[in-house]
């Protein structure tokens, strides 16, 4: 469909906290908490599974300025989720505020409140615990039907059936098929059979995880906290604490990034207790060691992947076999596995006969994992897309050219996307643009620089989805004020993303007026209209129809203002934006009199709500290429140059698109080439700080340059899809691609080390 010219959307314009955030004012949690509030801390339990036989605190609770010390004896017995998803989630619940049974070195064992962190520290060396300690499961792959049990507990309890057993540690477990997958296979000329490896990724943002709590002038819980999900964070802290919703309120400023470690609530309950029990505001700040050993990282996967084709590059089948480490809690368990396949096999739909996808989800006395950004999908498609990519080589066939053959394109069903059709679809543009950008041509043929040295490049393309069907909400509330501006009331939390200004793009479209005419306030149980939250890439899609529907009522609602004031049908009434003129005749009345007017003897508010749910999920397309430089002496990879080409839909705000997708990138070579977990003998992360995990910087980048082809979603806002996770998706493909093509040797375990580089290669 051809692009339409918009006055305010696919504009860049500035985001609206822009010079907040860049004069540094208090503008974070721990910026806007008032007064000194208790300050909480949680003593760890060293051990990866054991029982807490007895605890003492007398000689803790002395310490001068120490309030009080919880331990598993002081906290309700009502098992939760801190999975930030819609009622009735997926997760099942498995935890409690302090659980006497502790699954995982890291997990809580007590909550310290005190006047300062000085007292809390030293009253946590105080606290004297003795412990039963249990045998652990730390080998995901030993997990299912192991005897030592991560969970066995009788209240055990999953909200929906997903095919988990605490008894076989299983959090969930599916098979979904469409053709005869081993018919197929047999027919086929060529198989590939590999199993690939991904780690438990940390989301690292700069802000660690942080809550501020107080009991309001009414007696409520007033709750602040860094979250992407103030509606699920409030019925979790209900659950948690048996309260009612009605007595809590969660509010969020903005935030220094999630990733999606903030679509778990993975703090907010300890200072919510505190508040609830002393009666007193506190705050709990993680250190950057908890946020690294006890937050909420991506799911550790290996994934068997079986690929049948002929000859001539067709992919005739594909069987997924996926086994997901959900570690010591369930959160996002068996809704991140789902991805690994339904987000990577229907990128192949143009000629594939049969695919076949499993999963298991295991427990293990590892840090719990949760959402980060690409949610399953990451993984799954550097299994898929490296699977591609070897085909390929083995076949001699270019890789952009055995995509060509196989890539769904526009109109085409997809079935192991649960049969939606992509009906807005650049991918084949996408790979043809990144293709001339990138001068593929020239760079595909492996490059020996001398010294040891040789340049080469690697592709790999990602799907994503918009929102998830049939169950996400997002909702917006329009008001008009005296002198004709708008205020917009959102649910969705911007965690940096730009939602606040791209929805408030949208709204100034509709209402033909300015981005700075939009006021946009979000997000607060109390205020704002509910919302499912800042994830799975559902704001600009979900949302932001929302945003559209409820401006075409409040037009509605100003035209039958005017109506009364005209004296005239409202039928013949046209919105100009600034006024509204009757048609055939020379009368208008300006929008500043009409919102006067619905302050004075009026039936009509002026104010609106619109609410949206889709039951499809638009994927986004998009293609990687990168070029590195290997050193074969260390095994050193450098980053020369990364293209992408994103198909997002209608860009709302191309520069805010543009941001998403290099810092998406970044995290994905940094996943790639750097980012390691390894264990103790506990099963305790060994890398807790930024010294020992290492993060890309902008040096570490290269060239890097990022384009869109357009195409348009007819169920979305002005066309637009979303852009938020799938960037994140083609790094680790196309580095692993080029690193074979630089050194002939595959590398299917994440991160790819220069160590396993340089050993890897012949002598």
């Amino acid at each position: 469909m051809e692009q339409k010219e918009y006055q305010s959307i696919n504009k860049s314009v500035r985001k609206k906290d822009a010079m907040q955030l860049l004069l540094g004012k208090p503008v974070y949690v721990d910026d806007v908490v008032p007064g000194k509030p208790l300050v909480v801390k949680l003593l760890r339990s060293p051990h990866a599974n054991a029982i807490v036989q007895e605890i003492r605190c007398e000689t803790a609770k002395k310490v001068p300025g120490v309030v009080d010390i919880f331990t598993w004896e002081d906290v309700p017995s009502n098992r939760f989720t801190i999975a930030g998803q819609t009622y009735p989630e997926p997760s099942p619940y498995d935890r409690l505020i302090i659980d006497r049974h502790v699954r995982f070195s890291g997990d809580v064992v007590a909550i310290i409140a005190a006047e300062t962190e000085k007292a809390a520290l030293k009253a946590m060396k105080l606290i004297k615990v003795s412990y039963q300690v249990l045998d652990a499961v730390l080998d995901f792959r030993t997990a299912k039907d192991n005897p030592v049990l991560v969970h066995p507990e009788e209240d055990w309890f999953p909200p929906c059936e997903v095919g988990g057993s605490n008894k076989r540690n299983l959090v969930a477990s599916d098979v979904s098929s469409h053709g005869d997958v081993e018919a197929v296979m047999a027919s086929c000329d060529v198989v590939i059979d590999n199993t690939y490896h991904t780690k438990a990724f940390n989301q690292a943002m700069m802000e660690t995880f942080r809550t501020y709590t107080e009991l309001d002038r009414y007696g409520r819980l007033h709750v602040i906290s860094s979250t992407q999900i103030v509606f699920h964070c409030r019925r979790i802290l209900s659950r948690a604490l048996g309260i009612p919703k009605s007595q809590i309120r969660v509010e969020k400023p903005r935030i220094g990034g999630g990733f999606g470690a903030k679509q778990s609530a993975v703090c907010e309950v300890y200072p919510a207790f505190v508040t609830m029990k002393t009666g007193r505001p506190a705050e709990l700040v993680y250190s950057r060691e908890e946020s690294q050993i006890a937050g909420s990282p991506r799911h550790e996967m290996e994934i068997h992947v079986r690929l049948g084709a002929n000859k001539d590059g067709r992919i005739r089948a594909l069987d997924l076999y996926t086994l997901s480490n959900t570690g010591a809690y369930g959160e996002h368990g068996p809704t991140t596995v789902g991805l690994s396949g339904h987000k990577s096999i229907p990128l192949y739909s143009s000629g594939l006969e049969a695919y076949r996808f499993g999963y298991d989800v295991v427990y293990t006395n590892l840090q719990a994992a949760g959402a980060y950004r690409g949610y399953g999908a990451t993984q799954g498609i550097f299994a898929v897309e490296s699977a591609v990519n070897e085909l390929a080589e083995k076949l001699g066939i270019d890789p952009t050219v055995i995509r060509d053959q196989n890539m769904v394109k526009e109109g085409m069903t997809m079935p192991a996307y649960y049969n939606e059709t992509a009906s807005a679809c650049a991918l084949d543009r996408c790979m043809e643009h990144c293709r001339k950008m990138f001068h593929w041509e020239e760079k595909y043929p492996v490059r020996d620089m001398g010294n040891g040295k040789v340049r080469a490049a690697g592709v790999a393309m990602a799907m994503q989805g918009s929102g998830i069907a049939n169950v996400d909400v997002g909702s917006a509330t329009i008001k008009l004020s005296e002198d004709g501006t708008y205020n917009l009331l959102i649910g969705a939390a911007d965690m940096g993303t730009g939602c606040d200004t791209i929805l408030a793009q949208m709204a100034a479209e509709c209402l033909d007026c300015r981005v700075e005419d939009v006021a946009v306030f979000g997000a607060d149980t109390d205020a704002s209209p509910y919302d499912s939250g800042s994830y799975a890439s559902s704001t600009t899609y979900v949302t932001g129809k929302a945003v559209e529907k409820a401006c075409g009522e409040m037009k509605k609602k100003i035209c039958a203002v005017a109506a009364q004031m005209l004296d005239c049908d409202a039928g013949e009434l046209l919105f100009e934006g600034k006024q509204v003129r009757r048609l055939g005749t020379e009368q208008s009345v300006s929008l500043t009199d009409i919102a006067y007017r619905t302050q004075v003897c009026s039936t009509e508010s002026a104010t609106v709500t619109g609410t949206h749910s889709s039951p499809v999920s638009p994927p986004p397309f998009m293609v990687g290429m990168v070029e590195i430089e290997l050193d074969k002496l260390t095994g050193q990879v450098t980053v020369l140059d990364y293209m992408a080409v994103v198909d997002c839909g209608t860009p709302i705000n191309p520069a805010l698109a543009r941001i998403q997708a290099e810092g998406g990138i970044v995290q994905g070579i940094g996943h790639t080439l750097m980012e390691n977990v390894t264990y103790n003998s506990n099963g305790r992360p060994m890398e807790s700080s930024f010294m020992q995990y290492k993060l890309p910087t902008r040096l570490d980048m290269g060239k890097l340059h990022v384009e869109f082809e357009n195409s348009y979603e007819p169920t979305g806002p002005f066309g637009a899809k979303s852009i938020g996770e799938i960037v994140i998706n083609t790094p680790a493909p196309a580095l692993a691609h080029a690193i074979y093509r630089a050194t002939g040797v595959w590398h299917r375990e994440l991160p790819i080390t220069p160590e396993q580089i340089a050993l890897s290669l012949p002598e």
